[in-house]
């Protein structure tokens, strides 16, 4: 953030002091629900309801769900729109913005039809609101900054009051300096459960949650630069990072729900190993059944909420992950020269005593670069992360293992270890002798073929332009 964005900061922050009529009086403020704050990052057991209509709570990976209190009818809850300190993996933590000590700020649980209170107060350095994306609710609290409502000013509570008019997953994020307050990690999850029994919402055994969402942090850093727009280099699942990410661990035979929510720039296409599940949500709702199929990937553009669903059949440790390659490595640079088949370890151990944050593709490809063990900047993670019970697991970012046990307790959330492969159902090393290959007879044909075939064959050198060599100004 540059000097003049600073000062522009904490300018705003004292402007605009005076109260407005949506401000909650001091008589108000003696009667606000005092805020629980959160700053564990391990995944928090689910919150049963203790007040208010029965439900079957979410699990937020490595997240928590917002207590509340009853009040006359109405569930109140209190959000703090505050500066926070992360932990995005073991070892590496980013200075972001977030709710109640956490960034994504906690899940808030309802049930359809509940009146619902939210007081929020912002202790930020600038003005804020909260937009509840994707609820239908009076135009007045939709929290969209000079349209609906005046700026939260700095040391000030607001008040949001609407009834949850439909079940489903939903967001919630600022819609006031949106572009830095997001880049900064302002966000979190809403769920309204169904009052009783829906045509389009089965009952699951385990129902897991989370955000995707990404930051432009250097090796080293720990604020993100808020004024990227594509060139993102950690993708998280509520701010975590693979190895930092938990498990989702279920019981064979368990029906399991997982709802994605995409504050990102971009699209990912979610993808769970062995298994195939349906599409049964979307931040509209419930989907008709008519219009669900078996998937083994699902793509969630920016703004969007996907939740899907399938029976956990099959035992082991199964990868979950985005498809996209470079959404699953951590702290990537994207100025990496490729360096495949020239041996240059020696030379980058020397550079980095000089340069900590030099990083290069390996002579044989990424894989190099987990078996160098090159010493990083501080604060910051390896590209590829993890260890497995057969070594490097090679990912990073937006990675984790759905883990299948039939011994797994009902209701117990715990990380059961790594599977037990039974005998003969794991790949392994071939030692004996290899049948030569059948040969086709034929070569086949080409479907369009060229007019004039060069005189001999021609290796194409690929190289990028730089500067302006070649090039003249007119």
């Amino acid at each position: 953030m540059t000097n003049d964005r600073r000062r522009f900061l904490l300018g705003a922050a004292g402007a605009g002091a005076a109260a407005t009529a949506a401000a909650v009086s001091k008589v108000a403020m003696a009667a606000l629900p005092e805020p629980v704050i959160q700053a564990d990052p391990a995944t928090m057991a689910p919150l049963v309801p203790q007040t208010g209509r029965p439900y079957n709570p979410v699990v937020t990976l490595n997240g928590w769900t917002l207590p509340w209190r009853m009040n006359n009818g109405v569930k109140e809850f209190h959000l703090v729109a505050e500066p926070v300190v992360r932990e995005m993996a073991p070892g590496f933590k980013a200075h972001l913005w977030g709710y109640n000590g956490q960034s994504p700020g906690p899940t808030i649980e309802v049930v359809e039809g509940d009146r619902v209170r939210i007081f929020v107060t912002n202790k930020l350095p600038e003005h804020t609101s909260i937009h509840w994306h994707g609820q239908r609710l009076p135009n007045g609290m939709d929290g969209v900054t000079g349209l609906t409502q005046p700026a939260i000013p700095a040391g000030k509570t607001f008040v949001y009051e609407f009834v949850a008019r439909r079940p489903g997953t939903f967001m919630y994020h600022p819609h006031a300096d949106e572009m830095v307050q997001m880049a900064m990690g302002m966000m979190g999850l809403w769920v309204t459960h169904p009052r009783g029994r829906h045509p389009l919402i089965d009952a699951v055994d385990r129902d897991f949650c989370f955000l995707l969402n990404a930051f432009d942090i250097e090796p080293g850093s720990y604020t993100p630069k808020i004024m990227t727009m594509l060139d993102f280099n950690l993708f998280a699942w509520n701010s975590r990072v693979f190895p930092g990410i938990d498990s989702l661990n279920v019981r064979r035979g368990d029906k399991v729900r997982i709802r994605m929510g995409n504050l990102t720039m971009t699209n990912h296409p979610m993808h769970v190993h062995g298994h195939e599940f349906t599409v049964t949500g979307t931040d509209g709702g419930p989907t008709p059944k008519s219009t669900r199929w078996p998937e083994v990937t699902t793509d969630i553009a920016v703004g969007q909420m996907r939740q899907i669903e399938f029976v956990a059949d099959e035992e082991g440790d199964w990868a979950f992950h985005c498809h996209k390659s470079h959404h699953t490595m951590n702290a990537m640079g994207h100025d990496v020269p490729t360096m495949i088949g020239v041996d240059h370890r020696d030379v980058v151990k020397k550079i980095t005593t000089l340069i900590p944050d030099y990083m290069v593709m390996g002579e044989r490809g990424m894989a190099d670069m987990a078996e160098m063990e090159m010493p990083l900047p501080d604060n910051t993670v390896p590209m590829m992360g993890g260890t497995g019970p057969f070594g490097s697991v090679e990912m990073g970012g937006m990675f984790s293992v759905v883990k299948v046990r039939r011994d797994q307790p009902r209701g117990d959330f715990k990380d059961p270890g790594w599977f037990a492969h039974p005998a003969g159902t794991q790949a392994y090393e071939w030692t004996g002798e290899l049948a030569e290959a059948p040969r086709s007879s034929s070569a086949g044909g080409q479907a369009m073929p060229s007019r004039a075939r060069p005189a001999k064959d021609v290796e194409v050198r690929a190289r990028k332009p730089s500067g302006k060599q070649g090039h003249e100004d007119h």
